[in-house]
């Protein structure tokens, strides 16, 4: 009888404390649960924000979020390499060939325009045999081509032609369509986990000029970047702001190194970066310092990363608004990875 009631009230401790922790059980999936409505509640808030223009608001949203559990624990929290000089020996024992990283050449692109350029002057052939126009009328036309492209040089930067070759590379070749968008994740990537809000995104020249509206606009990712601009103006820019901004020039030269074995796009990325440097004041041995601690952060960053940014290349390609990718890459990366 003993053994009995001591069996039933161990039963019944036991069923106490199993009806305890279902509570709390219930209790911190109700929590988790109202923490994740409530960032994407703020994340929406901050796409709002960014399609008025107003960048400070939408930095002061994602910052009064910024390292609090549940909340947006990735944003500037990436664990970076000392900052020290290293050699290109360092570089190559880490699995990096800056030749194939910061010496970027667009085949795609290059090989598009070397057909239309073909293309045109077959099409003039046949025109001058088909029409019989005169060498005076061959004059005129290629003195109004070249009025053209010029106009489109100066005015627009080139936006017109720029328009022309990367649509077309788009709608044919879909392994340049795939790198660009893993290019831009990249950027994306990069410049959240350093700290820097994209504010955001086109993948091709046609959804810039549609977005907004201007031919002088390439397609690229956009950042809130008027802290760094300020300090730019005054001529005193911080290392830890020039890091930031150093990580995420190169983040889409890495990202095609790491994918493809060398980087196609990006350098114009690399010409801004060096600008800045030049500007200021940065000899060559120390510019070159800042370049190779810059791509071993970035290029570790992404690999440590990779699978966040296979997802965010996907919700790219598919046109996601920003809050939407920073709730990607927050839902990719457990805190213990940062």
């Amino acid at each position: 009888m003993v053994g009995l009631a001591l069996t039933q009230c161990v039963g019944v401790a036991l069923t106490s404390q199993l009806k305890v922790v279902s509570c709390e059980v219930r209790v911190r999936i109700r929590c988790s649960s109202n923490v994740d409505v409530s960032r994407q509640q703020v994340l929406e808030k901050v796409d709002m924000e960014l399609s008025k223009g107003d960048d400070r608001a939408a930095l002061s949203l994602v910052k009064d979020l910024q390292g609090k559990d549940g909340g947006l624990r990735c944003f500037g929290a990436a664990r970076q390499v000392p900052q020290r000089l290293y050699t290109l020996d360092e570089l190559k024992l880490n699995g990096i060939e800056t030749l194939s990283l910061l010496s970027p050449e667009d085949t795609t692109l290059g090989s598009i325009e070397r057909n239309l350029q073909i293309a045109a002057i077959v099409g003039g052939l046949a025109a001058w045999n088909a029409l019989a126009i005169s060498p005076q009328q061959i004059f005129y036309i290629s003195l109004g081509l070249l009025f053209l492209w010029t106009l489109d040089s100066v005015s627009f930067g080139g936006g017109i032609s720029g328009l022309v070759v990367d649509t077309i590379g788009h709608s044919f070749s879909q392994k340049y369509h795939n790198r660009v968008i893993q290019h831009e994740a990249g950027h994306f990537l990069i410049a959240y986990l350093v700290g820097i809000l994209p504010k955001g995104y086109t993948i091709s020249n046609l959804d810039a000029l549609k977005k907004e509206g201007s031919l002088n606009i390439q397609a690229g990712t956009a950042f809130v970047d008027f802290e760094f601009l300020q300090e730019v103006n005054s001529g005193k820019v911080s290392a830890t702001t020039l890091n930031k901004f150093s990580c995420i020039a190169l983040a889409g030269v890495s990202t095609e190194y790491l994918i493809y074995g060398f980087a196609e796009g990006g350098l114009d990325d690399i010409r801004k970066l060096d600008l800045l440097l030049k500007g200021l004041g940065f000899t060559q041995k120390k510019a070159d310092s800042q370049v190779r601690w810059s791509v071993l952060n970035t290029v570790l960053l992404l690999r440590r990363h990779e699978a966040a940014r296979a997802k965010l290349a996907e919700a790219m390609s598919m046109g996601k608004s920003v809050g939407s990718c920073i709730d990607i890459i927050e839902n990719s990366i457990d805190a213990s990875d940062l």
